[in-house]
């Protein structure tokens, strides 16, 4: 689980950290330009305050860098590796001032991602006796979702459709726009003729009386919505292994092992970007 590919690019982080600091400090930080000492050091260390998943050392250490590229940030522990309460996680070293600037942006991106990478870690390591995989939602701060879709990697997980324009996805509301039966299989057909042969469809239902239609319109993945454990089995016999089967709704850390042994190939969860809170990580500082 340690090995993470697809790190985000470096274009990306600086967008995000170029609308931060812009937020965060828009005119100068007036506490550190005017009581830190000219040319004090600092020597400082990131440590965890509780255990968890690390994600985003790289983004920790190019928001120090935007600030002042005279600072220095060696990274400890690894993208996607596991840590205890009082690790160290990364130093840093250079002017004072500097470093003070940019600690709240750098720190509040890190616990984010740590917390997220942590949280699917746990899903992941529930359901890990099964073939199921854990995967992420659109459900993600706006903005972030690079870097949020990127510490569900370290956790272990694995993506969705990144945006809007990259698969077709039927859910509930565009379906309620659209007859059911053979009306809805001779819409899902006309689809497929007007989409690229690369381009996945997907279709959520949420009742078993539903899967019929979709299924006959050659759909790839149908997701399972809200559907009750124990009505996966049934749904999944009569799907019989011509989509990729999606579970949704209700995944906790309860009841994902229990979803994962019926069966499912997917099971996707809104919670691991949106509903966690930040991993404890301070930056203990000492000025030289």
């Amino acid at each position: 689980m340690n090995q993470v590919t697809h790190p985000v690019p470096t274009a990306a982080i600086d967008r995000i950290l170029e609308f931060a600091f812009a937020e965060d400090n828009p005119r100068g930080d007036i506490t550190a330009d005017t009581i830190v000492p000219a040319g004090a050091k600092a020597t400082a260390a990131v440590r965890a305050r509780e255990a968890g998943v690390l994600a985003g050392g790289t983004v920790f250490a190019r928001a120090m860098t935007m600030i002042n590229p005279e600072i220095h940030v060696v990274q400890l522990v690894k993208e996607g590796q596991e840590f205890e309460v009082g690790d160290r996680l990364l130093t840093v070293t250079g002017p004072a001032a500097s470093v003070l600037t940019a600690e709240r942006v750098a720190l509040n991106l890190l616990q984010r991602m740590s917390a997220i990478a942590t949280a699917t870690r746990e899903l992941v390591t529930l359901v890990s006796h099964t073939k199921a995989r854990i995967a992420d939602t659109r459900k993600t701060t706006p903005g972030l979702r690079i870097l949020e879709r990127y510490a569900v990697r370290c956790g272990g997980g694995v993506n969705h459709r990144d945006n809007l324009s990259e698969a077709f996805m039927a859910k509930d509301n565009h379906l309620a726009l659209l007859d059911d039966g053979e009306e809805l299989t001779s819409a899902l057909q006309a689809v497929r003729a007007r989409l690229g042969h690369t381009t996945a469809m997907e279709v959520e239902v949420d009742s078993i009386e539903q899967i019929p239609a979709v299924l006959a319109a050659g759909v790839d993945i149908i997701m399972l919505d809200n559907f009750a454990v124990a009505d996966l089995p049934a749904a999944i016999k009569l799907i019989n292994g011509q989509a990729i089967i999606e579970a949704s709704g209700n995944v906790r850390a309860d009841t994902v092992a229990a979803i994962a042994q019926s069966g499912v190939d997917i099971i996707s969860s809104g919670a691991i970007t949106h509903s966690v809170q930040g991993i404890d990580l301070g930056l203990d500082m000492v000025v030289a």
